[in-house]
């Protein structure tokens, strides 16, 4: 039997054996190593796997070790716990609340633009979650809120950390997305490649975070004008309209600061990832310091969680590893490419396909392992078919976020059903997400129909 066609079978069993363990509940980063090492000596006895590839291994983990961009992860996963334990989404929330409360919608509206500065300023998608579902579900339910609109619209402002910069998501895959497109480029004979930076990749999603923000504000106004029943106006009381301005901007100014210090300095081309993540590390910490909130059981907590979220990511890019080495020495490379290459519709079909994939790998796995598992395998292709890095990153970086709020199995809606009420049940919060998972899919569309609102901006900061 031909080596060439057990290699890639034995690849593409790989693949979707990995699925399964993974379905079982098996941990991650040692289901993708397991599985590797296990076809990897199937492979050994078929003859279609050098072991001698494995000498690759230590030079990659110290590779990643020593990879500047990636020291941002944890500095930027230590602001946003920072910011969380120093209670400024609460602050945010009930100043905005007010803000707009004399507006119909004016609760949705508020929970909408704290989801937006917190994506800007912490990125912790499930902090932000459970956050604004402690503070602000309650709040809605007792104005008389619609409970479909008041969990759709919390989940899905929550989960704009996922696209919205400083994301690690977006970190890690600019990382990733600059390695491949160099290695593209070199096979296709340019030795001199653009580069492209995690920088880049925070420019391109700008605008598509905006855009996200603009069609939930869009859909609250909607209901506010069609049933204003769903979501009625909150009066403030007259004794409090006169400060209202005044804490307003008490309670804005210190995450704005941050947000121009640290996206200002990236987009600006001042400071790197890593430097702008070290200033927002310490703008947190000021944060916390000026609300009385930083004390040493504030910061140990802090790093002990910062430790065990960046932990918990860089083990399963440790096991994904082993999983690329092993899929690509055995043909799954190749595979892979003959499949998205010969699809009727050329690249920007390989695209939904790989979209379509991911999305559906969403309700089962999270962001990280399908950045990890996906990213190395179809990226490739994708790159050689002349699609843009930056685009396809964002596009990635959107859909991901969709696939976190899909029911049943959306990680927002774990987290938030774990802080609504006991007597609200679990199908108002699927249902009221359904509206907004819509409005992702159109954004897909968008950005796929218009891959200019995702290019432009590096491209005009590029000069």
């Amino acid at each position: 039997m031909d080596p060439i066609f057990i290699g890639e079978m034995l690849a593409a069993l790989m693949f979707f054996g990995v699925i399964g363990f993974l379905l079982l509940g098996f941990p991650v980063a040692f289901t993708l190593a397991g599985v590797s090492l296990l076809f990897g000596a199937v492979g050994m006895g078929f003859g279609v796997f050098d072991p001698s590839n494995f000498g690759s291994l230590p030079n990659r983990y110290i590779g990643f070790m020593t990879n500047e961009v990636l020291v941002a992860v944890p500095l930027f996963i230590f602001m946003g716990v920072m910011l969380e334990r120093s209670q400024i989404a609460e602050q945010l929330l009930l100043t905005m609340g007010k803000l707009f409360g004399n507006m119909r919608g004016g609760l949705g509206i508020s929970v909408v633009l704290v989801g937006a500065m917190l994506a800007a300023s912490t990125g912790v998608v499930g902090a932000t979650v459970v956050t604004m579902g402690l503070i602000s579900l309650p709040a809605m339910l007792r104005a008389g809120y619609d409970p479909k609109l008041a969990t759709g619209v919390i989940c899905a402002s929550g989960t704009l950390g996922q696209i919205i910069p400083p994301s690690t998501v977006l970190i890690f895959m600019g990382d990733m997305l600059s390695g491949i497109n160099s290695q593209v480029q070199m096979a296709k004979g340019n030795f001199a490649p653009t580069p492209v930076s995690v920088g880049d990749l925070f420019a391109g999603a700008l605008l598509p975070g905006i855009l996200l923000v603009s069609l939930y504000l869009s859909y609250v106004l909607f209901k506010a004008a069609t049933a204003p029943a769903s979501c009625p106006a909150t009066p403030v009381p007259a004794d409090e309209k006169s400060q209202l301005v005044r804490d307003f901007f008490v309670a804005l100014m210190p995450p704005l600061l941050l947000i121009l210090a640290v996206l200002g300095s990236i987009l600006g081309g001042i400071a790197t990832p890593t430097e702008a993540a070290s200033v927002g590390a310490v703008g947190a910490m000021v944060l916390a310091a000026m609300r009385w909130r930083l004390s040493f059981r504030i910061l140990r907590e802090t790093m002990i969680a910062t430790a065990t979220i960046t932990s918990m990511v860089f083990v399963i890019l440790l096991g994904a590893s082993v999983f690329s080495i092993v899929f690509r020495m055995m043909g799954g490379d190749n595979l892979v490419h003959e499949f998205l290459s010969n699809l009727p519709g050329g690249p920007l079909a390989a695209v939904a396909v790989v979209m379509i994939i991911m999305f559906f790998l969403g309700f089962i796995l999270d962001t990280f392992e399908i950045i990890f598992i996906v990213i190395p395998i179809t990226a490739p292709v994708l790159l050689m078919l002349d699609i843009d890095p930056i685009w396809l990153g964002v596009l990635v970086g959107v859909n991901l976020q969709t696939s976190f709020l899909t029911p049943p199995f959306g990680f927002a809606l774990f987290y938030l059903r774990g802080v609504a009420p006991s007597d609200l049940p679990t199908s108002a919060i699927y249902k009221g997400i359904l509206p907004f998972v819509m409005l992702q899919v159109v954004a897909i569309a968008i950005l796929f129909a218009f891959p200019q609102i995702v290019t432009w901006l590096p491209k005009v900061i590029a000069g």
